[in-house]
This record gives C-alpha cells, sequence and structure tokens, in this order.
C-alpha cells in the first residue's frame, strides 16, 4: 500500500506542475505570465494581466488537472491514493519541477480536490468565496476562508481519514500561499479585482 501512495504523490505532482497560465501564457503571448501582474501564476494574476476569458481557461485546465489527479489516484490506491495524489497535484501547482518551482497558490486545484472530496465540501467552500469575493470586490480573501472552510468540512464529511488528515493541511497550504494577500488585507492595501491588461500587484 506504502508504494502505491508514493506512486499517487508521484503522478500528482508532476501533473500539478503543468501549471496552465504558464503554459497558456508562453503558448498565445510568447511570454511568461509570472513576469506581469502580481508575479503569479494562477487565474486570478492570469485574468487580470490578459483578460476574464484566459483567466477563466486556466481556471478550467486547472481544475481539470486536479480531477485527473485525483481520479488517477483512486485507481491506484482508493480513496487514500486520491487524497495524497490531490495534495501532491496542488504542491506541484505550488511549486512546479517543470518551470522552476515557482508556480500559484493552489486556489483552482484546491477547488478540485475539494469536489473529489465530498461535494458538500466543495458547496460549502465554493458558497464561502463567493459570498466573500462579491462582499469584498477581492478575490484573496475569498480564497483564504473559501480554504477556510474546505479545510473544516473536510473533517466533518468524507468518512475517510485520510481527507480528515489532508483537508486542513490542503486548506492551510492555500492559506499559507496567501499570507502576503494577508497583509495587505489587514493594511487595507489589497487591490480589488478587475479583468483586463494589468500591470499592478495583487493575487
Amino acid at each position: 500500500m506504502i508504494i502505491k501512495i508514493v506512486l499517487s504523490i508521484a503522478i500528482g505532482y508532476l501533473i500539478g506542475s503543468a501549471v496552465a497560465a504558464i503554459m497558456v501564457s508562453k503558448l498565445f503571448f510568447k511570454e511568461d505570465v509570472r513576469d506581469k501582474g502580481s508575479g503569479n501564476s494562477g487565474a486570478t494574476n492570469a485574468a487580470r494581466v490578459y483578460g476574464l476569458g484566459f483567466g477563466v481557461l486556466t481556471f478550467v485546465i486547472d481544475f481539470a488537472k486536479g480531477v485527473l489527479a485525483c481520479w488517477l489516484g483512486s485507481l491506484i490506491a482508493g480513496r487514500a491514493g486520491m487524497a495524497f495524489a490531490g495534495l501532491a497535484c496542488m504542491i506541484g501547482h505550488c511549486w512546479p519541477v517543470y518551470f522552476g518551482f515557482r508556480g500559484g497558490k493552489g486556489v483552482s486545484v484546491g477547488a478540485a480536490f475539494a469536489l473529489m472530496a465530498d461535494w458538500r465540501v466543495f458547496a460549502i467552500g465554493i458558497g464561502v468565496f463567493i459570498v466573500i469575493v462579491l462582499l469584498t470586490k477581492r478575490v484573496s480573501p475569498g480564497s483564504v476562508l473559501g480554504a477556510f472552510a474546505v479545510g473544516v468540512t473536510c473533517v466533518i464529511f468524507p468518512p475517510e481519514l485520510a481527507f480528515k488528515i489532508i483537508g486542513p493541511i490542503a486548506a492551510l497550504l492555500v492559506i499559507i500561499k496567501h499570507r502576503e494577500n494577508i497583509k495587505r488585507i489587514l493594511n487595507g492595501t489589497e487591490p480589488a479585482f478587475s479583468p483586463g491588461r494589468k500591470t499592478g500587484g495583487g493575487v
């Protein structure tokens, strides 16, 4: 079983390292999204730099790779493999081996992890995210609080011990990756989200 878990982790990490925003920006714009905007390779910065459509595209691709990693993990080692592969995919997205270990903040892949854990975890996490974003006009507080909600509900809903342990770890990963955003939120300097070709900081 240990070998199967290790294999699930390896596959999840390699899939996660294929960061959509970096690949698509290089393919369509002949530049690296990490050199623009906030320097992050997540869907929010992609939307801010290249437009909402590009941001949605990168989110969909990264979400899909999270689902794929979890599904392959489940084929290898059941629900435990799914949980480990999902977390590894998030780690790969944040620190991608293909792109110098400079990636995103794990939100898109984390959403896929939540869905695969339990639909109720996903629904509550997305619900919190949407409400906070609508109230604040900022994505980062929605991401942080949505991740916190996922971490809490992973302890409540999925019956498997693997998700009860790994879910909060995955949520903590997203929160830690947003530590600079949290500082700006507390200082009142976190910029509002505005899609389009921008060069300012943010998520």
